[in-house]
């Protein structure tokens, strides 16, 4: 199996910036790693994609998040990074990592809660 573990959120002002990491761990010798990503689910509403990005470093953007997010990987750490910056108080919710793994696997990190004052 592989876990996504989630670092970084918070709290920021309206305008201000915040960076996600997620970190694949567990079975990385024998599982091969494919897009890994990040949605998020605000209060109320559904999961939705906010950015993705594969192994050769393609990226997907949802039109809410674009020129204001970047996605970054980095292969030799099985790690995702999310660059948030210009925050807006609607992109507050709950941010989920996503990695897909081995032919039809995907596994969840636990969450973690980013919050935009304005």
């Amino acid at each position: 199996q592989v876990q996504a573990v989630e670092s970084g959120g918070g709290l920021a002002q309206a305008g201000g910036s915040l960076r996600l990491t997620c970190a694949a761990s567990g079975s990385l010798s024998y599982f091969s790693i494919n897009d890994m990503g990040w949605y998020r689910q605000a209060p109320d509403k559904q999961r939705e994609l906010v950015a993705t990005i594969d192994r050769t470093g393609n990226t997907k953007y949802a039109d809410s998040v674009k020129g204001r997010f970047t996605i970054s990987r980095d292969n030799s750490k099985f790690t995702i990074y999310l660059q948030m910056s210009s925050l807006k108080p609607e992109d507050t919710a709950v941010y989920y990592c996503s990695i897909e793994y081995g032919l039809t696997r995907r596994s969840w990190g636990q969450g973690t809660q980013v919050t935009v004052s304005s």
